[in-house]
């Protein structure tokens, strides 16, 4: 498993490590799943696809159900089916729980009423995101320390549950792990606060050349299904139905795009068995996964 914050460096150290084990990339990035969006969701590009062999970007439709267990089950699949001729795979993407979701496994949350998830979806709809937050912030503080605060449905999800059980969302977050054929190597990259943030802001500029804003603008129609529900487009949607200026979203770009890596960090940093490095640090790597592998 390589994980670590947006614009780390996952994408060129997975590259090189997967060249020099003669293996393949699986991806764990719940939006680079969908193929009508790219520049956003900050894809491999064509050269970067064509240099390895990678599996789950742009195999989904944004228009499809797709949901971390439908993942579990064919990222699974996929690995059994390829551990029939590599001796060692990479897992990588942003999305923790994605990628926990493989390793681990997932936790068993239950449902409730139906009528619980129409009050919160009406209260969204009315008022906005910012009551979903107040009150997840009393109801469950130790889980809204680390969701994504700007992801109605995550919100949305953990509300229901703690209404309809009187406990906490993370009180069923058990992480009872699950056994798993395969041994994992957990590492996460990091940078400096500041190198990464640069990065991040430049990363951003970048997209916006390329054409993210018309990216966005072709996506706006669809700008409802969850899986534009993101950082990246939901800025630029805001923008185009005339919240604020170009520049004010740009800025919002940016910012939010650091505050999603610094969540990133925060969910990694849970899980001791994470062996921490700097990208650069590609031969002390590649030392523990021999190690490991030996």
């Amino acid at each position: 498993m390589i994980a670590g914050p947006t614009a780390v460096g996952k994408t060129d150290l997975c590259i090189n490590l997967a060249k020099k084990f003669n293996t393949v990339i699986i991806s764990s990035d719940s939006r680079q799943f969908f193929r009508e969006i790219n520049i956003g969701t900050a894809k491999p590009t064509a050269g970067e696809l064509a240099k390895v062999s990678h599996y789950f970007i742009g195999n989904k439709s944004i228009h499809d159900a797709y949901d971390v267990k439908m993942y579990e089950s064919e990222a699974l699949n996929c690995i059994n089916d390829l551990f029939r001729e590599k001796d060692l795979l990479i897992l990588t993407g942003g999305s923790g729980l994605y990628t926990d979701a493989v390793v681990e496994g997932l936790d068993h949350i239950p449902e409730v009423g139906q009528e619980i998830r129409e009050k919160l979806n009406a209260l969204y709809a009315k008022e906005g995101i910012r009551p979903l937050q107040e009150l997840l912030s009393k109801l469950d503080p130790d889980y809204f320390n680390i969701v994504d605060k700007q992801n109605p449905q995550r919100l949305i999800r953990a509300l229901e549950v703690c209404q309809g059980t009187g406990l906490p969302f993370s009180s069923f977050r058990v992480k009872k792990k699950v056994s798993r054929p395969f041994k994992t190597i957990k590492i996460a990259l990091i940078r400096d606060r500041e190198e990464l943030y640069q990065r991040i802001d430049q990363r951003m500029d970048s997209m916006i050349r390329n054409g993210l804003f018309e990216e966005a603008k072709e996506m706006y129609p669809y700008k409802d299904l969850n899986a534009l529900n993101t950082v990246g487009y939901k800025e630029i949607f805001a923008y185009l139905d005339g919240e604020y200026d170009k520049e004010e979203a740009i800025r919002l770009l940016k910012r939010n795009s650091r505050r999603y890596a610094k969540r990133q960090v925060t969910w990694l940093k849970r899980d001791k068995a994470y062996h921490w490095f700097h990208p650069d640090e590609i031969n002390s790597m590649l030392s523990l996964i021999k190690d490991q592998m030996e």
